[in-house]
């Protein structure tokens, strides 16, 4: 009796697990969906649009509330082994880097509406969005790499996001000479450059996914390190 007893708690505690890492993804798909949108608004232009993805960060909010109160719950009640609290710290670490994801869309969202409302010309609007598309596909791929807690994706992906921030870094200079060139871009440029900001900081958000992906499938931790560091430290090579 006590053994079908254990095993009833061990199914239902798994369950558990199960249901937490459901609802990360969903707050994944929440922040990825929140980002295209402020992409989009950003370049049609559309007022409506960028509000919606500020008013929609409440979602991402409470969701980060709800898991990680259950996260607590967890390990509070069900005094999780070694494995199991990886995973739930894990849990803990992405749930907080996706809050920011979101963040960081409601701040794109609010420049968005900062140009639409003042009527701003689009000059360097596809730049910004060659950038976007880079780091909303980055977003992606993590989180797949996530779901299918697939190294070798994440390893994929943290490269990549070095190309995004050298992406990230041209744009800049670029955005810093039209200002030197012409004062009356400042008000313009500023917004565009903020929003270039917000970008490079959910590829570090991102970054930070695929650091959590390796820790939880190898149990290194991989924070602070070079992706030639790490590729060395999984014995990877740089081939694709």
């Amino acid at each position: 009796m006590a053994t079908n007893n254990s095993q009833h708690i061990s199914q239902q505690f798994e369950q558990e697990l199960q249901d937490i890492r459901s609802r990360v993804l969903t707050m994944g798909g929440l922040v990825e969906q929140q980002l295209s949108k402020a992409l989009k608004s950003l370049k049609k232009s559309d007022i409506d649009l960028a509000r919606s993805v500020m008013e929609d960060d409440r979602l991402v909010n409470s969701l980060e509330m709800k898991i990680d109160e259950e996260c607590i719950q967890i390990i509070a009640l069900r005094q999780p082994t070694a494995s199991d609290l990886r995973l739930v710290s894990v849990i803990l670490k992405a749930i907080t880097d996706l809050e920011r994801i979101g963040d960081e869309t409601y701040n794109i969202a609010q420049k968005a509406l900062n140009l639409s409302e003042n009527k701003h010309t689009k000059k360097n609007y596809s730049e910004i969005s060659t950038l976007g598309n880079h780091v909303k596909s980055l977003l992606r791929d993590a989180l797949d790499a996530f779901a299918r807690l697939d190294v070798d994706a994440a390893l994929s992906v943290a490269r990549e996001a070095q190309e995004a921030d050298a992406e990230y870094e041209s744009f800049m200079r670029t955005m810093l000479t039209y200002m030197m060139e012409d004062p009356r871009t400042i008000s313009r440029v500023l917004d565009l450059m903020w929003s270039a900001r917000a970008l490079e900081r959910i590829t570090a958000h991102t970054h930070n996914l695929c650091e959590y992906v390796i820790y939880l499938v190898e149990g290194k931790d991989v924070r602070h390190l070079s992706v030639e560091t790490i590729e060395k430290v999984l014995d990877r090579n740089n081939e694709d």
